[in-house]
């Protein structure tokens, strides 16, 4: 099954591009995950199971690397359409 979620992450830092910046590479790693980002959110595409373990890895690495961070996530079963807009 596949799943679509969107991201949005809220580092505790002065300097807040940078965790982002670092969050959104570290997902590009992931070569069986779609990825799209815009100036408010990060949304990816893949196998439900990819997508909810890269989460519980990059989450859980950024929390250690840059401390607190709040993530907001919404989750759609199924596969979205990431280039789609009116």
């Amino acid at each position: 099954m596949k799943l679509t979620a969107e991201i949005s992450m809220y580092p505790f830092n002065e300097n807040y591009l940078d965790p982002i910046k670092w969050f959104i590479g570290r997902v590009d790693s992931y070569d069986n995950i779609e990825r799209v980002t815009n100036a408010m959110a990060t949304q990816v595409c893949g196998e439900y199971a990819d997508v909810m373990s890269m989460l519980a890895i990059e989450m859980q690495a950024a929390h250690e690397k840059w401390g607190k961070a709040v993530f907001v996530c919404k989750f759609i079963g199924g596969e979205l359409n990431l280039s789609h807009s009116e």
